[in-house]
């Protein structure tokens, strides 16, 4: 099966070369991004090793963490939430560009190669009801290929969401957490398990909180966050 699949990969190659999906040059390294553009992302280079939140030394929490420790044990995250990530995240979110989680994806597996693996991958989970009008979920657009690259299975089904709520940016930061209260569920085993949640972007982390702390309360041992852009 995995001479079959490296046919396949080869063929798609010589068939649908990578394009930069930012300037149209090709891409690089099985990408759809030139290196030019690579170099151009608004990478993190250091980050609250709870939330994610930029800070000037690497591997320290910050004062809002120190003060009301998240029930997450490290948040990764690659870039700022600025164009032209921004850009990507949208036409991937709300235009369908499914190449952009792809390509984002495989930059973040690129990224955490070298990361302890967890037991699996949940994509943070969207209410049916958004799921129907947008037909699809971004964050699993963008765990799939890191479940491919780094060999850690993907299990959506391990979390719902059982309530619609308003969409978060539309709040502020004092009505975010109280939005997802209750909004979430566990609908599979996760006793003593170690799962990494991916999702697009963090902003003031009410989402993935609430989806840890689901988590923990159902038996969860470890949680992560795995994030394209901290906004």
């Amino acid at each position: 099966m995995k001479k079959v699949n490296n046919w396949i990969g080869m063929v798609q190659q010589i068939l649908y070369p990578p394009t930069c999906l930012l300037c149209g040059e090709p891409g690089q390294n099985d990408l759809d991004l030139c290196h030019g553009c690579q170099l151009d992302l608004c990478w993190i280079d250091h980050a609250c090793t709870a939330c994610g939140r930029p800070l000037p030394v690497a591997d320290l929490l910050c004062g809002h963490c120190l003060r009301r420790p998240p029930p997450i044990d490290r948040t990764r995250v690659l870039w700022h939430y600025a164009p032209p990530i921004s850009g990507l995240i949208t036409a991937l979110k709300f235009h369908r560009r499914l190449p952009c989680g792809k390509m984002m994806g495989k930059l973040l597996a690129k990224q955490l190669r070298s990361a302890p693996r967890p037991d699996y991958l949940l994509p943070i989970p969207l209410h049916s009801h958004r799921y129907r009008e947008r037909g699809f979920n971004q964050a699993v657009e963008i765990a799939r290929p890191v479940s491919r690259e780094l060999n850690i299975p993907m299990r959506p089904g391990l979390c719902k969401r059982i309530r619609p709520t308003p969409p978060q940016h539309e709040l502020d930061a004092k009505h975010r957490r109280s939005n997802l209260r209750g909004a979430f569920k566990t609908t599979g085993k996760v006793e003593g398990l170690e799962i990494a949640l991916i999702d697009d972007v963090m902003t003031t982390g009410a989402t993935v909180r609430e989806v840890a702390d689901t988590l923990l309360k159902a038996g969860a041992s470890k949680i992560e966050v795995w994030i394209l852009a901290r906004a």
